[in-house]
């Protein structure tokens, strides 16, 4: 890939995160009046936009369902219904900022279960970005000194659930079509969103639709904005760009929700982004393939697997 190809995909992944943010702040500013599984199901219809995107000229519609490992493109389908979920929940409850900070954990779980699941050897650089990262946030948690609370709970779901995701597509590997891992991950949050809603369902107001739709579209705008990207750079130099959701986190947070940010904070989501960066660095320089975004599978569940970067599609 040529430089300008490269800086046309970077300049695209920060557009694609600046729209994911704007996104959840509109979730945000329906302040809980509705449960969050409403938005989730929401956002995930509208994340249907950009399936036409993703086909390839081979591909089908129907191999949304097909899979070469049944059992795992069921875990795809749990776990990104409840990062989904749970990403909703985040930020409904939590400053931006603080939601932010404990999804950005994601890489530092990617590494534990690389051990666990992939057997993978991991050195003292690893460890110790994830130390840093776990570190990070005893600071920004502060536990004994605040109330936890389930915005807490959602967003280390959601970075659990996408640290799953990513373990999936390595384990299921080239042999699996985009398709049937985007249309895993979607058909997930639809259903389980969908049917968690049920009960406590409540038609939203005009305002509230407006915030939805807002939700939905940004969303999927971000997701169409990412799989550009990704056809004119590799994961692997995306991966930082995610980290940019902080400082939108901190802009709007302070500008539409008029959240503080205290020293804490700040220290340990410098501590949390460093712990990801030396991680994305060290995948890197190992040749493993990273999906462009981890923020993104709770949004969207794009995956962009090796073959992909190779092909620059």
């Amino acid at each position: 890939m040529s430089s300008d190809q490269t800086r046309k995909g970077v300049l695209l992944a920060f557009g694609a995160f600046a729209a994911y943010s704007i996104s959840d702040a509109a979730v945000k500013l329906i302040d809980g009046a509705l449960t969050p599984y409403e938005p989730a199901f929401i956002g995930a219809c509208f994340g249907i936009f950009a399936l036409p995107l993703l086909l390839k000229p081979s591909d089908r519609w129907h191999e949304m369902f097909a899979t070469t490992n049944r059992p795992l493109w069921l875990l795809r389908f749990v776990t990104a219904g409840l990062g989904t979920i749970g990403s909703v929940t985040a930020f409904t409850h939590l400053s931006m900022a603080e939601a932010f900070c404990l999804i950005f954990l994601l890489p530092s779980f990617v590494t534990i279960m690389s051990v666990v699941f992939l057997k993978e050897q991991v050195g003292i650089r690893r460890w110790s970005a994830v130390a840093i990262g776990f570190l990070g946030v005893l600071i920004v948690l502060r536990p004994g000194f605040r109330e936890l609370s389930i915005g807490h709970l959602g967003a280390i779901m959601a970075g659990v659930s996408g640290a799953i995701s990513i373990i999936i597509f390595r384990l299921m590997g080239p042999s699996e079509k985009n398709i049937s891992l985007y249309g895993a991950g979607l058909l997930g949050a639809l259903a389980m969103s969908g049917l968690a809603m049920i009960p406590g369902f409540q038609l939203p107001s005009g305002e509230q639709w407006l915030l939805l739709a807002g939700y939905g579209l940004i969303g999927a705008y971000g997701n169409i904005l990412l799989m550009q990207a990704a056809a004119h750079a590799p994961a692997a130099v995306l991966g930082p760009t995610q980290y940019s959701q902080m400082l939108w986190g901190i802009f709007l947070g302070y500008l539409v929700f008029g959240d503080t940010i205290d020293l804490p904070i700040i220290f340990g989501s410098i501590l949390i982004v460093s712990s990801g960066l030396l991680t994305i660095l060290r995948e890197r320089q190992r040749g493993v393939a990273l999906p462009p975004s981890v923020a993104a599978d709770s949004q969207g569940a794009l995956a962009v697997k090796p073959e992909d970067e190779a092909d620059g599609v």
